[in-house]
């Protein structure tokens, strides 16, 4: 009696011998990238020292990170100059694939008085893989807790999401 009623909480992919995330590829991808995801990752020192250099010391207007799948970890990706501006930050990021950003957005306020904000950028377009969208998505805030002194967030899927107006705006 016991069996059979065992038998029957048995779920019906292991008494026919197919496993669902095992025998799909797509699904042991998601499913890869969710063990990623949760086991978090390795940011590297570097990131948060080219950060600093950024927001203290003036000498770079903006900083790229990307994840490195192979080693679990969040590397710089592009560090812009300190002549650089907003459209270098824009043409550095991939039209396929994600990535995070940093940009020192400096600014005249309307009393006249010269500032400066610090805006995280998750880049993350309709043409990138479902699996670094979410390993994006769900690493995002083990960067974001290193990076003190981050002022605004954007989320942007394609330029005009993160325009400048848009910056300029959330900035005022």
């Amino acid at each position: 009696m016991r069996d059979r009623i065992r038998r029957q909480r048995i779920p019906r992919f292991r008494r026919q011998g197919v496993h669902p995330i095992r025998d799909d590829p797509q699904a042991t991808a998601m499913a890869m990238a969710y063990k990623m995801a949760t086991e978090g990752m390795d940011v590297k020192e570097e990131c948060q020292r080219w950060f600093m250099e950024m927001k203290w010391k003036k000498v770079h207007r903006f900083v790229v990170y990307r994840i490195d799948e192979r080693s679990r970890a969040v590397l710089v990706d592009r560090v812009g100059g300190p002549g650089e501006g907003y459209e270098e930050l824009v043409a550095a990021l991939p039209g396929d694939d994600c990535r995070y950003a940093v940009f020192d957005f400096d600014f005249v306020s309307v009393d006249n008085c010269q500032k400066s904000k610090i805006f995280f950028i998750a880049w993350s377009p309709a043409a990138s893989r479902i699996r670094a969208k979410i390993l994006y998505a769900t690493s995002k805030q083990g960067l974001r807790r290193l990076l003190d002194g981050v002022h605004y967030e954007v989320q942007a899927t394609d330029p005009s999401e993160m325009g400048f107006d848009v910056i300029r705006g959330r900035a005022q």
